[in-house]
Protein backbone atom coordinates (compact mmCIF):
# COMPACT_ATOMS: atom_id res chain seq x y z
CA UNK A 1 0.00 0.00 0.00
CA UNK A 2 1.32 3.54 -1.18
CA UNK A 3 -0.06 6.71 1.06
CA UNK A 4 0.43 9.97 -0.14
CA UNK A 5 1.29 12.70 2.59
CA UNK A 6 2.25 16.36 2.86
CA UNK A 7 4.32 15.49 6.02
CA UNK A 8 3.44 19.16 7.01
CA UNK A 9 -0.70 17.75 6.93
CA UNK A 10 -1.58 16.73 10.49
CA UNK A 11 -4.39 14.18 9.13
CA UNK A 12 -1.26 12.89 7.18
CA UNK A 13 0.48 12.40 10.31
CA UNK A 14 -2.36 11.35 12.01
CA UNK A 15 -2.59 8.16 9.35
CA UNK A 16 1.13 7.78 9.31
CA UNK A 17 0.62 6.95 13.29
CA UNK A 18 -2.52 4.72 12.94
CA UNK A 19 -0.50 2.53 10.08
CA UNK A 20 2.53 2.19 12.27
CA UNK A 21 0.39 1.30 15.43
CA UNK A 22 -1.71 -1.10 13.36
CA UNK A 23 2.05 -2.79 11.67
CA UNK A 24 0.67 -1.39 8.66
CA UNK A 25 3.31 -1.95 5.79
CA UNK A 26 2.90 0.45 3.42
CA UNK A 27 5.84 3.26 1.66
CA UNK A 28 5.23 6.80 1.70
CA UNK A 29 4.96 9.13 -1.33
CA UNK A 30 5.55 13.10 -0.53
CA UNK A 31 3.54 13.87 -3.15
CA UNK A 32 4.49 17.67 -3.12
CA UNK A 33 8.40 16.30 -4.19
CA UNK A 34 7.57 13.05 -5.87
CA UNK A 35 4.69 14.81 -8.06
CA UNK A 36 2.47 12.52 -9.48
CA UNK A 37 2.05 12.50 -13.20
CA UNK A 38 -1.62 12.80 -14.99
CA UNK A 39 -1.61 9.35 -15.93
CA UNK A 40 -0.84 8.55 -12.06
CA UNK A 41 -3.67 11.36 -11.11
CA UNK A 42 -6.47 9.43 -13.55
CA UNK A 43 -5.01 6.17 -12.24
CA UNK A 44 -5.96 7.10 -9.04
CA UNK A 45 -9.35 8.61 -9.77
CA UNK A 46 -10.35 5.62 -11.21
CA UNK A 47 -9.44 3.76 -7.91
CA UNK A 48 -11.09 6.45 -5.70
CA UNK A 49 -13.94 6.71 -8.15
CA UNK A 50 -13.92 9.89 -7.90
CA UNK A 51 -13.21 12.86 -10.22
CA UNK A 52 -10.59 15.09 -9.96
CA UNK A 53 -12.77 17.69 -8.71
CA UNK A 54 -14.07 15.62 -5.66
CA UNK A 55 -10.34 15.59 -4.29
CA UNK A 56 -9.05 19.07 -5.31
CA UNK A 57 -8.38 21.33 -2.38
CA UNK A 58 -10.06 24.53 -3.40
CA UNK A 59 -9.10 26.53 -0.41
CA UNK A 60 -5.87 26.80 -1.54
CA UNK A 61 -3.96 29.82 -2.48
CA UNK A 62 -3.00 28.19 -6.14
CA UNK A 63 -6.74 27.21 -6.47
CA UNK A 64 -8.03 31.31 -5.91
CA UNK A 65 -5.27 32.10 -8.42
CA UNK A 66 -6.42 29.89 -11.27
CA UNK A 67 -10.16 30.68 -10.11
CA UNK A 68 -10.79 26.46 -9.64
CA UNK A 69 -14.50 27.57 -8.02
CA UNK A 70 -15.22 28.74 -11.28
CA UNK A 71 -14.52 26.28 -13.42
CA UNK A 72 -17.22 23.74 -14.65
CA UNK A 73 -17.08 19.89 -13.00
CA UNK A 74 -18.27 18.12 -15.99
CA UNK A 75 -16.71 15.54 -18.53
CA UNK A 76 -15.45 18.52 -21.35
CA UNK A 77 -13.30 20.36 -18.27
CA UNK A 78 -11.73 16.81 -16.47
CA UNK A 79 -8.51 17.00 -18.02
CA UNK A 80 -8.18 20.50 -17.58
CA UNK A 81 -8.89 19.67 -13.46
CA UNK A 82 -6.73 17.07 -14.11
CA UNK A 83 -4.03 18.98 -15.53
CA UNK A 84 -4.37 21.69 -12.95
CA UNK A 85 -3.83 18.86 -10.01
CA UNK A 86 -0.16 17.88 -11.84
CA UNK A 87 1.04 20.96 -12.19
CA UNK A 88 -0.07 22.14 -8.58
CA UNK A 89 -0.04 18.82 -6.25
CA UNK A 90 -0.75 21.40 -3.62
CA UNK A 91 -4.29 21.11 -4.39
CA UNK A 92 -4.75 17.34 -4.04
CA UNK A 93 -6.95 16.40 -1.14
CA UNK A 94 -4.55 14.15 1.57
CA UNK A 95 -3.65 11.93 2.76
CA UNK A 96 -4.45 9.26 -0.24
CA UNK A 97 -4.18 5.36 0.43
CA UNK A 98 -3.97 2.99 -2.33
CA UNK A 99 -4.08 -0.13 -0.93
CA UNK A 100 -2.90 -3.69 -2.87
CA UNK A 101 -6.20 -4.87 -3.79
CA UNK A 102 -6.66 -2.12 -6.44
CA UNK A 103 -8.82 0.30 -4.21
CA UNK A 104 -7.64 4.12 -2.45
CA UNK A 105 -9.47 5.86 0.03
CA UNK A 106 -8.74 9.89 0.96
CA UNK A 107 -8.23 8.87 4.63
CA UNK A 108 -8.49 11.72 6.40
CA UNK A 109 -10.35 10.18 8.96
CA UNK A 110 -9.22 7.15 10.93
CA UNK A 111 -12.17 4.82 9.97
CA UNK A 112 -11.00 5.24 6.27
CA UNK A 113 -7.23 4.60 7.43
CA UNK A 114 -9.14 1.26 8.86
CA UNK A 115 -10.56 0.74 5.83
CA UNK A 116 -7.51 0.90 3.91
CA UNK A 117 -5.47 -0.96 6.21
CA UNK A 118 -8.65 -4.02 5.80
CA UNK A 119 -8.29 -3.63 2.16
CA UNK A 120 -4.69 -4.33 2.15
CA UNK A 121 -5.28 -7.14 3.95
CA UNK A 122 -6.97 -8.73 0.62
Amino acid sequence: MEIWINPACSKCRSAISLLDAEGAEYTVRRYLEDVPSEDEIRAVLDRLNLEPWDITRTQETEAKELGLKEWARDADTRERWISALAEHPRLIQRPIITADDGTALVARTEDAVREAIEHNKG
